[in-house]
């Protein structure tokens, strides 16, 4: 069974940082791809940033291009959202999840990504 786990959410001030992490279990994940979405109070689940479980490539949202960083460590199962220069829109719940590779589709579209964590808080104050 197939678990994606995030950790890390919280309250920071604007300009601040956080890492997100998600552990992921329950079957061999390469080729997937990795990717973190968020949802705001009262808004569509949007993307954030995605990567290949090789780390070969990487995909941002304008929105979070030069703040946010995207990792994956193969060998602890686990992918990283380094988040810094934290501002309040960047508030909402942050979801992990994964894509097989048989999967098509954008890899900014939800759709396609087969397992999704529960989320994690992430607030950020004025």
């Amino acid at each position: 069974q197939v678990q994606l786990v995030e950790s890390g959410g919280g309250l920071v001030q604007a300009g601040g940082s956080l890492r997100l992490s998600c552990a992921a279990s329950g079957r061999t994940f390469s080729g997937y791809l990795m990717g973190w979405f968020r949802q705001a109070p009262g808004k569509e689940r949007e993307f954030v940033t995605a990567i290949s479980w090789s780390g070969n490539s990487t995909y941002y949202a304008d929105s979070v291009k030069g703040r946010f960083a995207i990792a994956a460590d193969n060998a602890k199962n686990t992918v990283y959202l380094q988040m810094n220069r934290l501002k309040p829109e960047d508030t909402a719940v942050y979801y992990c999840a994964a894509r097989s590779p048989t999967m098509r589709g954008r890899y900014n579209s939800l759709a396609p990504y087969d397992y999704w964590g529960q989320g994690t808080q992430v607030t950020v104050s004025s």
